[in-house]
């Protein structure tokens, strides 16, 4: 399994279960590197400041909070180590709902929940459970300097935890159909086309044709040898 990225425990009344994050899914998509179009040299991102005339190395840079124009409030790590949040280490059950209740539209990042050793007894508990009930868990988890809203749900003999965002981050609908009609007739082809089309959802009949026509072009053009090298790299 990958490296965790989070570890500490789920809290679920009196009981404690000491579990890990990982995450559920990764990305397939195919990475390009920025070049100099004339040298083909592979460019360096530089942190620098304007000001003293230097590059800035990462042990040299703080968070900084832009309360007014061109005015920042800088925080530490240090600082945010010190942030009164519960949910730092503890997964913290506080309400158990229906999957169903959850619009789509609030699921961020999906994570598979892991039990440390010695703890497979109650995580077991707690997935069965929901399992027979038929509900998720909600609660909080901090992951990268962040709290966030998360639930936690059993799936395939596991229990996932999906990061969700928060109603103030979830955008209101601005369309517009400016009170436009159909009629039962235009509805009845529609549910004809809709049945004509519906089939149970199978992942594995769907590709990412973009990825594989990309990757072809690739494979091409190294068959073809238009390749451009990088020069040399010069020394300092």
């Amino acid at each position: 399994m990958a490296r965790a990225i989070w570890s500490g425990s789920i809290s679920f009344g009196m009981v404690s279960i000491p579990v890990k994050l990982y995450g559920a899914t990764e990305s397939k998509d195919i990475s390009f590197n920025l070049l100099h179009s004339t040298c083909s040299t592979r460019l360096k991102q530089v942190r620098w400041c304007p000001t003293d005339e230097v590059e800035v190395p990462w042990s040299e840079t703080v968070r900084g909070y832009e309360y007014a124009k061109g005015e920042y409030v800088t925080l530490t790590d240090e600082d945010f180590e010190r942030l009164p949040l519960a949910s730092k280490h503890i997964i913290d059950l506080t309400a158990f709902v229906s999957a169903t209740e959850i619009d789509p539209i609030y699921y961020e990042r999906t994570y598979y929940l892991a039990p440390d050793e010695r703890a497979e007894k109650p995580y077991m508990l707690l997935l069965q459970a929901m399992e027979r009930k038929e509900l998720t868990a909600l609660a909080t988890i901090t992951i990268r300097k962040k709290e966030q809203l998360c639930a936690i749900r059993p799936k395939a003999g596991a229990i996932m935890l999906e990061t969700l965002y928060y109603p103030d981050e979830v955008r209101q609908s601005d369309v517009n159909l400016n009170g436009t009609k159909v009629t039962d007739r235009e509805l009845d082809m529609a549910f004809t086309l809709i049945e004509l089309l519906r089939k149970p959802f199978e992942p594995e009949e769907y590709q990412d044709t973009y990825r594989e026509a990309l990757a072809q072009m690739i494979e091409a053009k190294l068959d073809g040898r238009d390749v451009v090298k990088a020069p040399p790299a010069r020394d300092g």
